[in-house]
Order: C-alpha cells, then sequence, then structure tokens
C-alpha cells in the first residue's frame, strides 16, 4: 500500500509547503530570539567538523530541535505522507521500514526482504512526526536528533543521513 494516494498528491505537496512555511517562520523568530553573547552548551562543545544543515541559520541544536509546527492534524499527516512517499521513491527497495507513527511507513533500500512468518525487515527505523519532518526539510541533522535519542533505530542500516534532507527550507 502507498504512503500516500495518487489523488492525494497535490493536498501533501501542499500540506509539505504549509510545515516548511511555518518553521520557516519558526526558525526567523528564533534567531531574532537568540543574541550572539548566548552560545549554547551543547553546540560549544560539538566537534567543529559536523555540518549544519541548510537553513539552520546558524542557530543552535537545541533550538532547531524544538522546531514543530502546530497545525492542524490532517496538515501534518498530508505532509508525513507526502514526505515519505519521496524517501521511498528516492530509495525504493524491501531492506528497512521506516515508520513515521501515526501517519505512515515505508520499506526502502536494497537488502533482505521480510519472509512470510515475520512482516517486518530486519532493519527498521522509527521517528515522529516532527523529528521526520525536520529532517525531510533538513532543519536538524541525522546525528544531531539520533544523539538527543529521537530516532528509534535497529539493524545495520540505521542511518538514512545520506538519503536527507528532501528538500531545504
Amino acid at each position: 500500500m502507498p504512503a500516500i494516494r495518487e489523488q492525494d498528491l497535490p493536498k501533501g505537496r501542499a500540506a509539505w509547503a504549509d510545515w516548511r512555511q511555518a518553521a520557516a517562520a519558526a526558525l526567523a523568530d528564533a534567531a531574532g530570539a537568540i543574541t550572539p553573547d548566548q552560545p549554547d552548551a551543547a553546540d560549544a562543545a560539538a566537534p567543529a567538523t559536523r555540518p549544519e544543515p541548510a537553513g539552520a541559520a546558524g542557530l543552535p541544536a537545541a533550538v532547531r530541535m524544538a522546531v514543530a509546527p502546530q497545525l492542524p492534524r490532517a496538515t501534518m499527516a498530508m505532509a508525513v505522507r507526502y514526505t515519505i512517499a519521496a524517501l521511498e521513491h528516492r530509495a525504493p527497495g524491501p531492506g528497512v521500514e521506516v515508520r513515521v507513527a501515526p501517519f505512515a511507513a515505508v520499506k526502502i533500500l536494497d537488502g533482505p526482504a521480510s519472509d512470510p512468518h515475520n512482516l517486518t525487515p530486519p532493519d527498521v527505523i522509527e521517528l515522529k512526526p516532527a523529528v521526520w519532518l525536520r529532517l525531510a526539510a533538513g532543519v536538524t541533522s541525522w546525528a544531531e536528533e539520533r544523539e538527543a535519542g529521537h530516532i528509534t533505530a535497529v539493524g545495520e542500516r540505521d542511518d538514512l543521513s545520506a538519503l536527507l534532507p528532501l528538500q531545504r527550507l
């Protein structure tokens, strides 16, 4: 079953645009609220080699991870379904199941498929909708969300950073 029905693609595209617009506004508000003399302790200790996601505008990771636009549930669901379908299109395959509960789940990447007795592939990644949408938009990085404990991943292929972001803010 596809993550989003063909007839819902325009709604999904619009919902994704709404989420990105709201997230960009939240980042702009956060940027205006932080002065240069307020360093984030966690970011100061972070290695200088870590790439900063585009659209982050130099904001601390903690601030960017707080981006979670409060949109209607139907809009959030469509944005998740649209972006998870884009991920599935980018990296089709049966090897890794990506779950963004309660809205969508897809199987991506090459690898062993599930067997008839166990429908779950050996690699499973679970994310909350806000986390998934931040990653899809490049607001945060896979490493940041993983280090913060926002990603549950089991299996050898538990890093989707090479596939993200889908579209930067």
